[in-house]
């Protein structure tokens, strides 16, 4: 019978600690590949390899949108990702406290599976320890995993290029600037889940099936009602991909509207719609000639701040900025805090007397 809450037993490698294993840890993350044994066995593919491992001790355990079981599988898949790795394989290590809610590891463990599940990686061996109650806080995760670089992929810091652009959206439209040098990460949530994904050209086009600055022309068939773009009334996401996919752009489905092969239904939409997809290919497309005189060199954070900043943090309530920048008051502003802070009382001297008298 398995405990309500983790004992240091569990993590004393006997019977309660195989009880743990198959009851909480083999019940979600069993594969062919998942072995009790010391060290999993695996299969490896041709190719480069991309190995990295995370420590997760999040606090709370759990919060809006996910727990820690979630993050440790996300954090490390997304650093093989960001070195153009499918992941394939992962290992994990629990440090969970001692008293630890048995309900509550489970439901780690069950977020684990879903988001391994999820992201095509395979938990194939794990560790168990248990700490002493107020050694750690809840649980402590670290996790392994390695991945297959996809051909032809190129990454790393070194690679980076002054000049170079990566641009943090939720906004799509923002997808027809990905390029060579520029690289969109979209961020989307729904329903308490946050998903990020880095756009490369490569990876817009493994989506879309056409280079990124066609996103213009697919806003331009399908519209986008958050920016106010009407698209070709009645031409929905999986028609305007399709006819991209086949005639290329905007221009190549209007060159001869007569001559494409579609129902009649949809060549009598475009036809009238056109003027709607004319406008909303201007709306959709993002100007790059403004005139702006900024030079990224003249505006970088030197960290030299204005004794006035002391001030505006304090009215603020902003403690830990100034704690954390190291902000001091001005002389002005430290006197009047010690005026504040210490008033001045003046007494006569039977008062003072009497006073003294009380607090005695």
């Amino acid at each position: 019978m398995i405990h309500d809450t983790v004992t240091l037993a569990h993590g004393a490698g006997g019977k309660q600690t195989s009880e743990l294993i198959e009851k909480v840890f083999r019940a979600h993350f069993e594969n062919p590949l998942f072995t009790p044994d010391d060290a999993a066995v695996l299969e490896i593919p041709a190719g480069r390899l991309a190995m990295s491992t995370d420590g997760f001790i999040v606090s709370p355990a759990f919060f809006p949108g996910g727990n820690i079981g979630k993050l440790s599988i996300c954090g490390t898949v997304n650093d093989l990702a960001c070195m153009g790795a499918q992941p394939l394989y992962m290992t994990c290590a629990f440090v969970i406290e001692e008293g630890f809610p048995m309900a509550k590891l489970e439901e780690i463990a069950a977020a684990m599976e879903k988001t391994a599940a999820e992201t095509g990686v395979k938990i194939v061996a794990g560790d168990t320890k248990v700490a002493g109650k107020g050694q750690v806080d809840g649980v402590f995760i670290t996790t392994t995993a390695i991945g297959r670089i996809m051909d032809g992929v190129k990454t790393g810091g070194a690679l980076a290029r002054p000049g170079d652009c990566v641009i943090v959206t939720g906004d799509k439209d923002s997808l027809q600037l990905v390029s060579d040098r520029t690289s969109v990460c979209n961020v989307k949530t729904r329903m308490g889940q946050t998903e990020t994904i880095l756009y490369t050209p490569e990876v817009f086009e493994n989506e879309y099936g056409f280079a990124p600055a066609k996103m213009v022309d697919l806003k331009a068939l399908m519209g986008d009602s958050s920016d106010n773009i009407p698209g070709v009334p009645g031409i929905g996401e999986k028609t305007a991909l399709d006819l991209l996919h086949r005639y290329g752009s905007l221009d190549g489905i209007y060159g001869d509207l007569d001559a494409l092969d579609v129902k009649e239904g949809v060549r009598k939409k475009l036809r009238e719609g056109e003027q709607s997809a004319r406008t909303s290919y201007w709306l959709a497309t993002i100007l790059r000639e403004v005139p702006l005189d900024f030079r990224p060199e003249e505006n970088l954070w030197d960290k030299n701040y204005t004794p006035a900043l002391y001030g505006l943090m304090q009215r603020l309530g902003f403690a830990r900025f100034i704690e954390k920048w190291g902000l001091e008051p001005t002389a002005e502003e430290s006197v009047q805090r010690e005026s504040a802070a210490l008033p001045r009382v003046e007494l006569d001297e039977a008062s003072a007397l009497d006073l003294a008298g009380k607090l005695g």
